[in-house]
């Protein structure tokens, strides 16, 4: 079966790998399902098994013509309790239980926490979870070594639990000495997006950046408290978001998730910066070929709010029916793509402050594309940022994004409606761009003979930022066949 050429819709799906997806037949057949980004999870995998599902991705790509984004999804600090004599112990609720640096096996009194920096940020009547908040302890005295809490939620609690420490910010980095080490490996591997878990400020983004040194575009993961109160300033430094609703839904009441959804999505696509929705979006299609009603209802959810993109996790990595869950997600984005209620949600949510040239370009781009008859919007960019600006219009006819740059083309494939080509030379000529960008939306069928395009550069070509330019162009089948302009 060959790959489809190009997609029929907007929004774009990323596809976590794992041992259900890591092999070229299954990794290929998931591209021609509608997988436009593939995630590799740093939390499972060794060096050499990640390094190997990346030199698929790029056969697949080099194979099929089309570039595809690499997401490589950094573990994080792992908050975990030690071990107990009888490898689990029953908490009751109203209980007094002890958290402590003793490494002595746990029983139903205490257990081994060890993380001193925690210790060090509680408070009283600070919140712990245990095991994604199945059990809960409220602090009620503490110090550098201790914390003796009261059971408010009770359960059975076992070696290694995940500790969640929703209402204080932690004295920790977002990255690990084993994040550092990850980090290093992917972007010599060459990896397009870095998403950084554990993000608590700004600065932890900073950091990562210092570490990435351009190699790849950071994507800061949403998921703590604190991060959603800092968020204005996390996104400015982060070249992309990812909404990770499992950890929210965890250190966060969950009714409080859908209107954080809603407002960092908004957020993000005023900023021109993509946004990712993940975590549960098809999660009983680990185990069924049919998802749940309420889990199309959530996909179609973050498809009207004009994600970027939406994400499979479990689904695609480890689960048993790993292409139909890609077809399901490419099923609803292109029927809810259809809906005339959707351009009207879009339409009414497009809040943008235009502050320079560009902004003006890209705004007149989408203007004259809605109320005359235009068939796409090629756009020459350098660093991505043109497409990017385009992409957070959300205008009602595709992206053409043309570039000689392929790193820059297999970042934006996770930009609302982006297409992306990769042309073999730099542009050096107005007119030359607008016959590469006539070849292009003909070969892929966008346009034909009688619809008309527009394109925008920058002038001088290739300087990064210059996006001063705005063509009308015909899609004449003269353009096609002329020669290299004079």
């Amino acid at each position: 079966m060959s790959a489809p050429l190009r997609r029929h819709r907007m929004i774009k799906i990323v596809a976590t790998l794992g041992p259900a997806s890591d092999n070229y037949d299954m990794i290929r057949t998931l591209f021609e399902a509608g997988a436009d980004v593939f995630r590799l999870n740093m939390s499972h995998g060794s060096h050499a098994e990640i390094a190997a599902r990346h030199a698929i991705i790029r056969q697949i790509e080099q194979d099929l013509g089309r570039p595809i984004a690499i997401l490589a999804d950094l573990q994080g600090p792992k908050l975990r309790v030690g071990t107990f004599a009888n490898e689990a112990a029953e908490l009751e609720e109203g209980q007094r239980f002890r958290l402590d640096l003793d490494s002595a096996p746990g029983n139903a009194q205490r257990v081994n926490l060890p993380h001193p920096e925690i210790f060090a940020a509680l408070e009283r009547g600070s919140e712990l979870l245990v095991n994604d908040g199945k059990i809960r302890l409220r602090v009620e005295d503490c110090g550098p070594d201790f914390a003796d809490c009261t059971v408010t939620v009770g359960g059975m609690i076992s070696n290694r639990k995940g500790v969640n420490v929703p209402d204080v910010v932690l004295p920790l980095a977002a990255l690990s000495e084993k994040d550092r080490d990850d980090l290093q490996f992917v972007c010599d591997l060459g990896v397009d997006w870095l998403a950084l878990s554990f993000v608590q400020r700004a600065s932890d983004v900073t950091e990562a950046r210092d570490l990435v040194q351009g190699r790849a575009a950071i994507m800061s993961k949403i998921e703590k408290p604190a991060a959603v109160k800092a968020f204005e300033e996390i996104l400015a430094v982060s070249d992309g978001i990812m909404v990770a609703r499992g950890d929210l839904g965890v250190e966060l009441p969950v009714q409080n998730v859908p209107p954080i959804q809603k407002r960092l999505v908004r957020r993000a696509r005023a900023a021109a910066k993509p946004v990712i929705v993940a975590t549960q979006m098809l999660e009983s299609m680990i185990e069924s070929p049919m998802p749940t009603r309420a889990e199309v209802s959530d996909v179609a959810t973050a498809i009207y709010e004009g994600a970027d993109a939406i994400m499979l996790s479990a689904e695609s990595a480890a689960g048993s029916y790993p292409v139909e869950a890609v077809t399901t997600m490419n099923n609803v984005a292109r029927e809810v793509e259809s809906d005339p209620n959707y351009v009207d949600i879009i339409d009414s949510s497009r809040k943008v402050e235009h502050h320079s040239i560009a902004d003006g370009i890209v705004s007149a781009a989408r203007e004259l594309a809605e109320k005359t008859d235009i068939a796409a919007i090629c756009c020459f960019t350098e660093s991505g940022t043109t497409a990017s600006l385009v992409a957070r219009e959300r205008p009602h006819v595709p992206i053409v994004a043309i570039t000689p740059i392929a790193p820059v083309a297999r970042r934006l494939s996770l930009v609302w409606g982006v297409h992306c080509e990769i042309i073999p030379a730099e542009v050096e000529r107005f007119k030359k761009a607008v016959i590469s960008a006539v070849r292009v939306v003909r070969k892929y069928q966008f346009a034909n003979e009688t619809d008309q395009i527009l394109v925008t550069a920058g002038i001088p070509f290739n300087q990064p930022g210059t996006t001063n330019i705005l063509r009308v162009a015909p899609c004449a089948e003269h353009l096609i066949v002329q020669g290299e302009p004079e």
